[in-house]
């Protein structure tokens, strides 16, 4: 088994920290939901402005929000207004490659959703392997 990605919140901006909290990223449902994020699902979480990387687990916000919170330790990775990178992550075997489609929302400044795009993965008849970044979603 492989790790690969899943889902992927690319640009959303940290709304919040809150060191006094007991751990986490609290983040609006709706964007998780849209790409495929569950709550108490584990995600790395990448500070664009610094390079801090950490691995945290989801909870669900206020819906319609927009939040993007770290909590705890997680807080002092980040100032409000840094961008950051929250992706998932799943387990496959490599062959499976094709049979995941991994949806990434972009973000605006104010963590609407700029773009929604989703990774395309395949293998040719000489078994190599294409990858391309594809508009929209994923069709089921």
């Amino acid at each position: 088994m492989r790790k690969f990605v899943a889902a992927k919140l690319h640009g959303i901006t940290v709304t919040a920290s809150d060191l006094n909290y007991h751990g986490s990223i609290t983040l609006d449902p709706d964007h998780c939901e849209e790409a495929g994020i569950l709550p108490l699902e584990f995600v790395e979480v990448w500070n664009r402005a610094s390079g801090a990387r950490i691995s945290t687990y989801v909870i669900y916000g206020n819906r319609g929000s927009r939040c993007c919170v770290l909590n705890g330790a997680a807080a002092r990775t980040c100032q409000v207004g840094d961008e950051m990178i929250i992706c998932s992550s799943t387990y496959i075997e490599e062959h499976q490659i094709t049979e995941i489609k991994p949806r990434v929302l972009t973000f605006d400044q104010d963590n609407s959703v700029r773009d929604r795009m989703f990774y395309d993965a395949r293998i040719k008849d000489d078994g190599a392997v294409t990858f391309e970044v594809r508009e929209g979603s994923p069709s089921r």
